[in-house]
């Protein structure tokens, strides 16, 4: 094994598609595995990264919502659940009033707490994990991925409320300490930090008011940062990963993120959807719901591919469109990058 092959998705919004017969998370595995309906080929991948809005309901999902999740996340012939790695997003997050993210912590349960439900068995991970259903690392060869979930609950300001998912991002000051303490641990590796949101001014429509104006995100009370990192504990629109960036540049090698839905070429702001910042790549890996979103067209269902080559310090990434509304499904090569790492992939 020469490299490792990291297929990153975000917002499948399963729920939403299911109404209009789109099997949103199944079929962009199927395509990956036996190639698409439309021409797209088939693709080879170790791991796939979901950075949450697994969920597509607007309001806090119920037990009866998890169902068909299950079904869509045990899609794959060629590869078992628990090659998918997953984190929370702000659709998946419980309502006021509710225990703190049940839904996620029972159905999608990354830690395998509760196997008889989820079905996830941890020993069968191909990289073990370490943390907790809210933030959690694993390793693989000399990268390490830090998962931070989305804290959108409780309700407002930060959290749902009854009509809606709040946009904002929001993790806690314990996850922010956690990415920093890990980020100092393992300066020898390449990492790559995962998160629902990016930060702010980093990719196409992260600036302040941009995912509103850009008609990606409904306006909720905090449509401000609509489209970001906005909350950290109680700071507002909060710069402490900017101050820790612009005080450690090139601390980290990619940050990922979806949240906002967007097609491959879009540049609102005057920033891509895959930018350097603080000599730090940012990357918006995009959606693959079709029907999920806020602006008039529907999104566009795309993914992205990572691959790591040993002895290599460049890592390729490839976008993949899952239908042909936009271009033919397959690879479009337009959006496809080379960025750097700090140093070599070795496994």
């Amino acid at each position: 094994m020469n490299t490792l092959r990291v297929w990153a998705t975000a917002c499948s919004h399963v729920h939403s598609d299911l109404k209009h017969g789109r099997r949103s998370l199944a079929e962009p595995i199927e395509q990956s595995e036996f190639g698409g309906a439309e021409g797209g080929p088939p693709f080879d991948w170790d791991i796939m990264l979901h950075l949450g809005d697994i969920s597509g309901t607007q309001t806090a999902p119920a037990d009866a919502d998890g169902s068909p999740v299950m079904e869509q996340l045990n899609a794959g012939r060629k590869h078992r659940r628990e090659r998918i790695y997953c984190l929370l997003g702000n659709h998946d997050a419980s309502g006021p009033g509710e225990e703190t993210q049940w839904w996620f912590r029972k159905w999608i349960d990354p830690l395998g707490e509760n196997t008889a439900v989820s079905g996830v068995h941890p020993g069968w991970r191909p990289f073990p994990i370490e943390g907790t259903w809210e933030r959690y690392s694993f390793t693989a060869g000399n990268v390490v991925f830090l998962m931070m979930g989305d804290r959108n609950d409780g309700g407002p300001p930060k959290g749902r409320g009854a009509y809606g998912g709040y946009p904002a991002g929001a993790i806690t000051m314990e996850t922010f300490e956690w990415w920093k303490e890990n980020v100092e641990r393992n300066q020898d590796r390449i990492i790559v930090t995962c998160a629902h949101h990016v930060l702010r001014d980093t990719t196409t429509a992260s600036g302040r008011w941009e995912g509103i104006r850009a008609g990606y995100h409904k306006r909720y009370e905090d449509a401000e940062g609509a489209s970001y990192l906005y909350w950290v504990g109680d700071d507002a629109d909060s710069n402490l990963f900017h101050d820790y960036f612009e005080a450690h540049p090139a601390c980290i090698d990619l940050w990922l993120g979806g949240h906002t839905h967007t097609f491959p070429d879009d540049d609102f702001g005057g920033k891509k959807l895959i930018e350097r910042r603080w000599d730090v790549t940012f990357a918006n890996v995009s959606a693959l719901t079709r029907y999920h979103g806020g602006r008039k067209k529907k999104p566009v269902p795309m993914s992205r591919l990572l691959t790591f080559q040993t002895g290599s310090s460049e890592l390729r990434i490839e976008c993949y469109l899952h239908t042909s509304d936009y271009a033919p499904q397959g690879w479009y090569a337009p959006a496809g990058r080379i960025v750097p790492l700090r140093r070599p992939f070795s496994l």
